[in-house]
């Protein structure tokens, strides 16, 4: 098997070109090539593949397995290599993925900037149970598991997000909150885990627990639901600058549940071979 490998914010992918490769045969070795140890090591695996609704099609699996409905950080790599193939001629494109038609811009600075889309607020789009019909703005959740109390705000950018606003993200034990959130009954998908610390009036700092991944150098669907998510519980207006473990993101939201959200960030390629199946 032919690969690439790429990363976006420390958000690292196999890439596999599946108009060339079998996708069935792939997966099934998904927990094995993205082992760090035995394998090639990543967080996912992305396929490049045909589409009859856009110009092409991503699907991702995570290193657990799981398949995943979008990738923020992915999506970005996507279009860099789809243009380095020659399967697209414009800079900007449309992906079909999990969570819809996606278009992602390479601007001439080599950052990506891509449109993700209307964000999904009301409980059962996310989805959530427990909080309510409506949006899940600034609820408490009891945790089954340990018994902690928290304020969230959760939002679906196709895939479900629980943002919780911390005083210091880096005092938070990601790796043992994240888990149990992560499947919390008020979660039917499970789902995605923010702690976020504002820093400044427009710019956060955020670590992410990932559902079906664990703790993530970034996470670009994150990212984009931690800053609607401070825009609803009115912290900032319009953007804001998000620093990950592993860089940073621009996210733009205006505010009105029509609009899309767009994030602008790096992709870069790290290395390419072949791995045996």
């Amino acid at each position: 098997m032919h690969f690439v490998k790429w990363q976006a914010c420390g958000n690292d992918f196999v890439f596999v070109n599946g108009l060339e490769e079998n996708l069935e045969e792939v997966t099934k070795h998904t927990k094995e090539i993205c082992d760090r140890h035995f394998g090639i090591g990543a967080d996912g695996i992305i396929f490049i593949l045909p589409s009859h609704k856009a110009d092409l099609k991503m699907r991702i699996f995570n290193s657990d397995g799981s398949e995943a409905e979008m990738c923020g950080n992915g999506i970005r790599a996507f279009a860099k290599w789809a243009m380095e193939l020659g399967l697209v001629k414009n800079h900007k494109i449309s992906v079909e993925t999990g969570a819809g038609i996606l278009y992602p811009e390479v601007l001439d600075n080599g950052l990506v900037r891509v449109d993700m889309g209307k964000p999904h607020l009301s409980a059962s789009e996310i989805p959530s149970v427990g909080f309510g019909d409506g949006p899940v703005i600034d609820k408490t959740l009891e945790s089954e598991a340990n018994g902690k109390s928290y304020q969230v705000t959760c939002v679906s950018m196709g895939n479900p997000h629980c943002i919780i606003f911390v005083d210091d993200v880096e005092s938070v034990d990601v790796t043992g909150e994240g888990p149990n959130l992560e499947k919390d009954s008020h979660f039917p998908k499970k789902t995605n885990v923010e702690f976020v610390e504002q820093l400044s009036d427009s710019h956060f700092r955020m670590r992410v627990w990932e559902r079906g991944a664990g703790v993530t150098m970034a996470c670009g669907t994150g990212t984009c639901a931690t800053v609607v998510a401070a825009i609803l519980n009115g912290k900032v207006s319009k953007s804001a600058d998000v620093t990950l473990d592993g860089g940073r993101l621009h996210i733009e939201w205006d505010g009105n549940p029509e609009s899309h959200v767009f994030m602008t960030g790096p992709a870069e390629k790290v290395f390419e071979g072949n791995y045996p199946l």
